[in-house]
C-alpha cells in the first residue's frame, strides 16, 4: 500500500532562490529575518532538491533535518510516505519531503504585495508637500 500524492506540473512551476528567500523570510520571523539568512537557507535547500519536487529523506544528515523540520513548522515543506512490501514479507517505508507550492507562492504574492504598499508610501511622502512650500524655496534661490 502506497501513500503518495503527485504534484501537478504547471508552466512557470519552477521554484527559484529568490521566490523561497522571499518565502522563508516572511514565514519564518514575522520581527525579519535578515535576507542574507534566508537566502543562505534557500540555496541549502534547493540543492537538496535540484530540479525534483521531492527528495529522499534519507539523504539529509541531522542538522540538515532540523532546517527541514523548521521548515516544515512554517509550512513550506511537507512529507509524504510510501509503504512496500519486501520479497521476504517485510514492509519497508521510504519518507519524502516536498515542497508545498502553494504556500510558497503565497507568501512570495504576500511579500511582493508589501514591498509595492511600501513603495507607493514612500512615493507618496512628495505628494504630500504643498506646492507653495516648492514655489518658496526656488523664490529664495533667486
Amino acid at each position: 500500500m502506497a501513500y503518495m500524492t503527485k504534484l501537478k506540473k504547471e508552466p512557470g512551476d519552477t521554484l527559484t532562490v529568490d521566490d523561497l528567500t522571499k518565502a522563508i523570510k516572511n514565514s519564518i520571523d514575522k520581527s525579519g529575518m535578515e535576507t542574507k539568512a534566508a537566502r543562505a537557507m534557500a540555496n541549502h535547500v534547493l540543492n537538496f532538491f535540484g530540479y525534483s519536487d521531492r527528495i529522499i529523506d534519507n539523504v539529509l544528515e541531522p542538522e540538515d533535518r532540523d532546517a527541514f523540520y523548521m521548515l516544515e513548522d512554517s509550512g513550506l515543506l511537507t512529507t509524504e510516505r510510501e509503504e512496500t512490501t519486501l520479497y521476504d514479507g517485510r514492509e519497508w517505508r521510504i519518507h519524502y519531503w516536498l515542497f508545498r507550492k502553494e504556500k510558497i507562492r503565497e507568501l512570495v504574492e504576500a511579500a511582493e504585495e508589501k514591498e509595492r504598499r511600501e513603495a507607493a508610501e514612500e512615493s507618496l511622502v512628495y505628494s504630500e508637500i504643498p506646492e507653495d512650500i516648492w514655489k518658496r524655496n526656488n523664490e529664495e534661490e533667486e
